[in-house]
């Protein structure tokens, strides 16, 4: 993560991939390095099932 000096702590990150074990892997190493983050259990796979049926699948 080279480019974690480029994102600002005082903002909370929603954290984002397919199924969510990757984007919670990096919610687990940006909380250490301080900053909040929450993680988009699910991924965008849960979302498109539960939230937004319009959302195609991937």
């Amino acid at each position: 993560m080279h480019k974690m000096g480029e994102l600002d702590k005082s903002c909370a990150w929603v954290v984002v991939c397919h199924h969510g074990v990757r984007s919670a892997h990096a919610c687990y190493y940006l909380e250490r390095n301080g900053f909040d983050v929450i993680n988009l259990s699910g991924g965008l796979d849960r979302w498109a099932k539960e939230i937004d049926l319009d959302m195609p699948l991937y």
